[in-house]
């Protein structure tokens, strides 16, 4: 291992830090919504299904491919061939993207966590009403275009607050920041929304929730989409194909249990969908009992977060004191999620930077901190958020993620070669994986991403069709001009010539 490379100090510290990176605030309204809607307890056999016929086996594939080649994507892809590289690029342009929008959702989480010291202190009663607080951090607008609308001094303040802590985290490298930082948050978030799932489990009416989220609709079992949407689910919510594990992967030691370490990150993964899912249709179904509300009433975004919770927890108590220290745990919660996955993503494009390029860590996560700050400023617009958000989101999700990790299976496996993957992970792991791996990365992963892939497409197209010509200008400029500027700077660092003599290996 090239010794000026940071690494991991021990291995608790890698998987602590990778399943922070997988943990999000997506997982807290993203699956429930996503089991709700597609068959309640049906939809968890073919969930279950995908994390062990694609989550599972792309963390092993990405976890090995990252200790192999000690770099991040763009090292990892170049060793595939020269050409290659391009596509590692594109590849690291996801987080950075992501990161700019993301910023966003968390500083309202901060937001929140101050206004709940707040109502503590009796300074400011929110909770009963927390509609009236969102609608004034977030604003309005007429929509994408309408920047005549304003920007939220909110958003953009706390989104500074979100950058710095990114940068203070990164900046100190793998073992002196990440890993320190993950040692802490990532236990204290799983033993905090264990805490509120049990809290949930005891109000009245949380077993109407359950019963909604549990019971089983078998008819839809046979529904495509329903495949498909589980297979989307566990691919999004482990943080694959955008570089991050690829980029932990390189700092592990040379001997470390990749197998088992893919296995409990994938799992860990999980079991935060679960208890998100218990989580949140608990609370629904309280106020579901208490207020007469549907279960979709608060939309199934950000709005269970920032709507339903305060509500619910305004009700859970009549002590002031109480009901603000407890939204002070809950959004506290929620920011650590957030920061997790967000230098997580910050990482992942460093790693590939700092492969090619000879720059200093500082210097660079400094770089992209500012560049990120100033794309999250677009979305701090009323018109970004309330709008743009949605289209770029929506666009690097269904696209360009997808896409790239159909393109990264079917490389990896045909280039470098599924039983080298195969037998490199198996070198120091207690529990081998079989041949079943070599098939379900050859023929089985490829297969279902490719059919999320079309589906995506042949669904965007057929939108197209029904969009006005706002509408349509909105899609064009926010959604596939977001993919090609993506595109552009992917092209630009891909032609810059590597500085990292020791580094440039690759297949011509």
């Amino acid at each position: 291992m090239d010794e000026k490379r940071d690494i991991w100090k021990s291995r608790k510290g890698f998987i602590l830090a990778s399943i922070g990176a997988a943990v999000g605030l997506g997982n807290l309204w993203r699956f429930p919504f996503q089991a709700y809607k597609n068959g309640g307890g049906a939809f968890f056999f073919p969930y279950i299904i995908a994390l062990f016929t694609c989550a599972i086996p792309l963390m092993i594939l990405e976890y090995t491919l990252g200790r192999k080649i000690k770099g991040g994507s763009t090292k990892a892809f170049k060793s595939l061939g020269k050409k290659y590289e391009w596509i590692g690029w594109m590849q690291v342009m996801i987080p950075v993207v992501v990161m700019m929008f993301y910023s966003t959702i968390i500083s309202i989480a901060v937001i929140f966590m101050f206004w709940s010291l707040g109502h503590a202190f009796g300074i400011i009663n929110w909770m009963s009403n927390p509609g009236e607080l969102m609608g004034m951090i977030v604003g309005g607008g007429s929509g994408p275009f309408d920047f005549s609308a304003g920007i939220s001094k909110y958003l953009l303040g706390f989104v500074i607050l979100v950058w710095l802590s990114n940068w203070a985290i990164v900046k100190n490298g793998i073992s002196h920041g990440i890993e320190k930082c993950s040692n802490i948050f990532t236990p204290l978030l799983m033993f905090m929304m264990v805490v509120f799932m049990i809290n949930s489990l005891r109000l009245t009416g949380s077993k109407i929730g359950l019963n909604a989220l549990f019971t089983p609709d078998f008819s839809k079992i046979l529904n495509p989409n329903i495949w498909i949407a589980a297979y989307a689910q566990v691919f999004f919510s482990t943080t694959l194909a955008v570089g991050v594990m690829i980029a932990y992967g390189s700092y592990i030691h040379d001997d470390w249990d990749i197998v088992n370490s893919s296995f409990i990150t994938v799992l860990s993964n999980s079991s935060f969908d679960i208890i998100a899912g218990i989580t949140v249709f608990s609370t629904l179904g309280y106020l579901v009992n208490s207020t007469g509300v549907e279960f979709n009433s608060f939309g199934d975004g950000a709005g269970i977060a920032f709507i339903a919770f305060p509500i619910a927890i305004s009700t859970m108590t009549s002590n002031i004191f109480l009901q603000g220290l407890i939204g002070f745990l809950f959004f506290f919660c929620l920011f650590i999620a957030g920061l997790s996955s967000s230098i997580s993503m910050l990482e992942s494009f460093a790693t590939a930077a700092l492969d090619k390029f000879k720059i200093e860590r500082k210097k660079l996560i400094t770089i992209i901190s500012l560049i990120g700050f100033l794309g999250s400023t677009c979305f701090a617009t009323y018109a970004g958020f309330n709008y743009i958000l949605d289209i770029v989101d929506s666009y690097v999700a269904n696209y360009v993620i997808a896409t790239l990790g159909l393109i990264e299976t079917v490389l990896v496996c045909y280039i470098y070669g599924v039983e080298n993957i195969r037998n490199e992970a198996n070198k120091f792991s207690d529990f081998k994986v079989g041949k079943w791996f070599n098939f379900l990365l050859k023929y089985v992963t490829p297969f279902i991403l490719g059919i999320t892939v079309i589906s995506n497409f042949i669904k965007g197209i057929n939108d197209f069709s029904t969009y006005t010509f706002s509408k349509l200008m909105a899609e064009l400029v926010f959604g596939w001009g977001t993919v090609l500027l993506m595109g552009i700077f992917a092209t630009i660092l891909f032609k810059r010539k590597w500085e990292n003599k020791s580094t440039n290996k690759g297949r011509d």
